[in-house]
C-alpha cells in the first residue's frame, strides 16, 4: 500500500499559515499529520505545490515524488486532515478494513482508498512520474472515486487559520497520551514527563489536572516556571524564567519561550522569550516578538469572534481567537494586536497593529506609514537568523523567499493601506 498525502486547491485558504509549508507540515496538538502517516509503516509520496516541490525533496527526504508501478493499494489524504489521534485511528480502521471508499468533510474529499485493478496505468498520471496538486483531481477521476461508497468515518480537515489553534485545543490531551505510550519519557512529577536530557529548573509549578505536560529530549525551564497542561514543549526548547505556560500550548522544537502563553501553537525557530502575553494564536517558524508585544484574543462584548479573512467575513463561533502569524515576521517592542488578526509572512511590527497584516510590509499604520518590503531584505535576514542558529542557508530556502513574495502580491494590492516603496 502507498499514502498519498496530497494539497489541493483549498490550501490557500490557510495562508498565511501554509504560504512556506506544506500543509502537512503544520503542527497542531503535539503532531503534524505527517507524523501520523508515518506512524502506518508504509511509503508515503507527498504532493505539494510548485513552490514547495524542492523544500520537500530537502525538508523531507523520507517522502516519496512517485508512486511505484504496480501499486495495489493507494491511500489519498487530504494534507488538510486535522492532525489527531482520532484521525490516525480512523485511518487505521480504513486499511484493516480493506475496503474502497471515501470520507467527506463539508462537502470536500479527505480521505479516498482504491485498489486499483493491476498496475496503475503511466497514463492515470500517477506511475512513474512526480505527481501536482492540478493534477489530482483527474487522478481520482480516473481511478473512479466518485464512484466509491461513502465510508462511515470521520476525518475533519483545516478550512481556516484559526481552525489550527481551535483543534488544537481539542486535540492535544489525546494526541499527548498517545505520543506517551510509544515514546520514552521519565515521570518527575504527577503528570509530567521529560525526555533525554530535558530538565526543569528550580521551583517550576505545574498543574496537570486537564492533561500531561511533556519536555521533549534537551528541553529546559528557567526558575519559577508554570505550566499547566496539557502542554508539549519540543526538543531543545528553552523556557525562560517566570514563564507560564498554560492551557493546551504547543511549542516546537528550537524555540526560546516567556511570558505568558495561553492556548497556542509555536512552530519551530520562532522566540518569544520576553514578557508579554500571546493567547489563542498561532506562531509560525522563524518569528521573533520584541518584548512586550502582546496579542488580544477576547473582545470587549464578550461576544463570538468573526475575522476579516482575504476578503471574507468569516464567522469563527470562537470566544477567545488570538493572532495568526506568518514565518519571519517580526514585532517591535510593546507591539499589541488586536482581537483575531492575521500577520503574512515576512512583515514587520510596529505599534498597533488595528488590521490585518499583508506580507512583505513595514507595518506602522499608527504613524501612517505601511511600505513595502523588497525580499532582498527578508534574504538578508534569513541569513543572518540561521547563521545564529548555525542552519545552512540553502538555495531552496532563498527561493521560497522570491516565491513566497510573488504569492502575496496581491494581498498587499488589496490590502486597503497605501503602500510605498
Amino acid at each position: 500500500m502507498t499514502i498519498i498525502v496530497f494539497e489541493d486547491e483549498h490550501v490557500p485558504r490557510l495562508y498565511p499559515v501554509t504560504l512556506g509549508r506544506p500543509t502537512y507540515a503544520i503542527s497542531c496538538g503535539g503532531f503534524r499529520l505527517l507524523d501520523w502517516l508515518e506512524q502506518l509503516g508504509t511509503s508515503i509520496v507527498g504532493v505539494v505545490r510548485p513552490h514547495l516541490a524542492e523544500i520537500q525533496i530537502q525538508d523531507y527526504p523520507g517522502l516519496s515524488e512517485t508512486v511505484e508501478a504496480g501499486t495495489e493499494q493507494l491511500l489519498f489524504v487530504n494534507a488538510r486532515v486535522v492532525p489527531s489521534r482520532s484521525s490516525f485511528e480512523s485511518l487505521q480502521r480504513i486499511i484493516n478494513d480493506n475496503r474502497e471508499g471515501f470520507v467527506f468533510h463539508e462537502g470536500e474529499l479527505a480521505m479516498a482508498f482504491v485498489q486499483p485493478k493491476g498496475a496503475v496505468p503511466h497514463n492515470q498520471g500517477v506511475a512513474e512520474k512526480r505527481l501536482t496538486v492540478a493534477q489530482m483531481p483527474g487522478v481520482l477521476k480516473r481511478l473512479g472515486v466518485e464512484q466509491l461508497a461513502s465510508l462511515e468515518h470521520e476525518l475533519q480537515l483545516l478550512q481556516y487559520p484559526h481552525d489550527i489553534v481551535r483543534y488544537n485545543m481539542q486535540i492535544l490531551a489525546e494526541n499527548l497520551e498517545y505520543r506517551l505510550s510509544i515514546g520514552s519519557y521519565e515521570e518527575v512529577a504527577d503528570g509530567v514527563f521529560l525526555g533525554e536530557n530535558a530538565r526543569l529548573g528550580q521551583y517550576v509549578v505545574t498543574d496537570t489536572s486537564s492533561g500531561p505536560v511533556i519536555l521533549e529530549s534537551n528541553a529546559v525551564t528557567g526558575p519559577f516556571c508554570y505550566l499547566n497542561g496539557p502542554a508539549h514543549i519540543g526538543h531543545g526548547a528553552k523556557l525562560i524564567e517566570h514563564a507560564a505556560v498554560k492551557d493546551a500550548v504547543t511549542i516546537g522544537h528550537t524555540t526560546k519561550i516567556g511570558g505568558e502563553v495561553e492556548a497556542s501553537v509555536i512552530e519551530p525557530y520562532t522566540n518569544k522569550q520576553h514578557h508579554g502575553f500571546l493567547g489563542h494564536s498561532y506562531l509560525g517558524s522563524w518569528i521573533n516578538l520584541g518584548a512586550g508585544t502582546c496579542n488580544s484574543d477576547l473582545k470587549n462584548t464578550y461576544g463570538t469572534v468573526n475575522i476579516d479573512h482575504q476578503g471574507e467575513k468569516v464567522a469563527t463561533g470562537m470566544q477567545f481567537v488570538g493572532c495568526i502569524v506568518g514565518d519571519y515576521s517580526k514585532s517591535a517592542i510593546n507591539t499589541s494586536i488586536f482581537t483575531g488578526k492575521s500577520i503574512g509572512v515576512c512583515s514587520m511590527l510596529y505599534g498597533f497593529v488595528t488590521t490585518n497584516v499583508p506580507s512583505y510590509v513595514n507595518y506602522a499604520r499608527l504613524f501612517g506609514q505601511v511600505t513595502e518590503l523588497p525580499p532582498e531584505v527578508m534574504i538578508a535576514t534569513q541569513q543572518r537568523m540561521f547563521r545564529r542558529r548555525k542552519v545552512e542557508q540553502r538555495p531552496c530556502d532563498v527561493q521560497l523567499l522570491h516565491d513566497m513574495y510573488e504569492l502575496s502580491r496581491d494581498e498587499r494590492q488589496l490590502a486597503g493601506d497605501p503602500l510605498s516603496l
